[in-house]
């Protein structure tokens, strides 16, 4: 008989809150191979340009975000906003920056979970500039 995996339940307001910044904190789901985080930015605070081996989906629940796509300065570099109600899928390896246009509040999906964040070595966010 094969071993089922055990099935967990969880309450976002049960869960410790991380202050990952002044203006930044989050919760965190983890699975085996997928994370689900609740993200809480400050209006004006700043996610610092960097690239993940993650997929990445962000779901904006509450205000908006502004995003740079792409590496600084290339032709390539995309800025939009992503709002309430709306989701921004981010492939592997893609150089990304983000300012809290509002309070804001958004589910982030990895795949695979983000060990930098499990582990402490998120270091990106304490980088000064780009």
């Amino acid at each position: 008989m094969t071993e089922r995996a055990k099935v967990r339940q969880f309450r976002w307001e049960d869960m410790p809150k991380e202050k990952v910044t002044d203006e930044i904190s989050r919760r965190l789901v983890t699975g085996e191979r997928m994370m689900l985080a609740h993200v809480y930015l400050d209006r004006g605070s700043v996610v610092p340009r960097h690239a993940h081996e993650n997929e990445q989906l962000t779901y904006i629940l509450e205000g908006a975000l502004r995003f740079w796509i792409g590496e600084e300065g290339s032709e390539d570099e995309e800025e939009l906003v992503v709002r309430a109600g709306e989701v921004l899928h981010i492939p592997s390896h893609v150089a990304h920056k983000a300012e809290a246009l509002e309070d804001t509040l958004d589910v982030d999906v990895f795949s695979p979970p983000r060990q930098d964040w499990l582990d402490g070595t998120d270091a990106y966010f304490h980088e000064d500039g780009d």
